[in-house]
């Protein structure tokens, strides 16, 4: 067995080993699900908290079944209003301690073909970064427009813009600007997106705002 080999294998075995953990915690919010119901308790925060850990969990299992298999891609039709408003109320828990207003401009619907769970996971990535670009004070906002049969995302933050010198590489495998950053997400996001017929651009960045565009056909 060769080096290469010898890291795949231990990117399976190691993947297998997070999904069985990660199942763990799907087991245990639900047995706090039925619990509520048993006890007729009905709190609202606490059932977005657990449908936001479970939404989570299946992300983060579809994305680490990129360690055991070359082609996981589990193409089917779906709603993109629907799943773009899922992925951007999966992205608020990053907002923390910081005042952020995420606006929503997304009055149109229509069928795209994609993997749910990857192109969720590249809505959550992108959000995240505006959040974190985004010192204390500040808005992001996201619109749906539908163009000549194709679905076009933007999200857009006012936060620190990103310098001429990087918009070029943004994209890059190892490209980061954090300092804990391992520089895998957009280059991820924009080869996923690739995967699902779709295209991941970077419009423009300013002191003013910085904005993603996702472009997908429709169905």
């Amino acid at each position: 067995m060769n080096n290469t080999d010898l890291v795949y294998e231990q990117s399976r075995c190691v993947a297998h080993e997070l999904r069985n953990h990660l199942s763990i915690c799907e087991i245990y919010t639900q047995i706090i699900r039925k619990n509520m119901e048993e006890e007729g308790i009905e709190i609202q925060s606490v059932n977005n908290a657990l449908n936001c850990i479970s939404k989570s969990i299946k992300i983060m299992c579809n994305s680490l079944l990129d360690l055991k298999s070359l082609n996981n891609f589990s193409m089917k039709e779906c709603d993109i209003k629907t799943v773009l408003d899922e992925g951007i109320n999966l992205s608020t828990v990053y907002i923390h301690d910081k005042d952020i207003k995420i606006s929503r401009n997304i009055r149109c619907s229509a069928k795209v073909y994609i993997d749910e769970n990857k192109f969720l996971a590249c809505i959550v990535n992108i959000i995240k970064n505006a959040i974190e670009a985004i010192d204390k004070h500040g808005k992001i906002n996201v619109s749906l427009e539908i163009i000549n049969k194709e679905v076009h995302i933007k999200i857009s933050n006012n936060g620190e813009a990103i310098s001429k010198e990087k918009q070029t590489e943004i994209f890059e495998e190892g490209f980061t600007t954090k300092p804990t950053g391992s520089g895998l997400g957009l280059h991820i996001c924009a080869n996923n997106l690739k995967e699902q017929n779709g295209i991941l651009k970077l419009n423009k960045s300013t002191p003013e705002i910085t904005e993603f565009e996702i472009i997908l056909p429709v169905v």
